[in-house]
């Protein structure tokens, strides 16, 4: 099954779990590059985290992009593009 014959509540959720994930590990990544509590390179960490965030804003743009969809569903879609943007430009200016 393709990502685009899913519903929009299994691809919000999943949206919402690929960019929370990503969002932790990227914070993982960067208290690990401050405090160094353990010595091992962060650059693929860093390139997990990005993707899973990409991944995250792509689905959420999958269901903004689709032809009937209820408002709530695009409310809630706009609301998770906007705070996982901010959350990867974070990471990005951040590293």
């Amino acid at each position: 099954m393709k990502l685009t014959d899913l519903p929009e509540p299994i691809l919000l959720q999943r949206s919402f779990l690929f960019g929370l994930t990503g969002i932790m590990i990227g914070a993982l990544s960067i208290l690990n590059t401050n405090l160094q509590w353990l010595d091992a390179p962060m650059g693929p960490l860093n390139g997990v985290s990005f993707f899973l965030q990409f991944a995250g804003i792509g689905m959420s743009i999958i269901v903004l992009r689709r032809r009937k969809v209820a408002q709530e569903y695009k409310e809630k879609s706009q609301m998770m593009i906007l705070i996982m943007s901010v959350a990867l430009l974070f990471f990005i200016f951040s590293l």
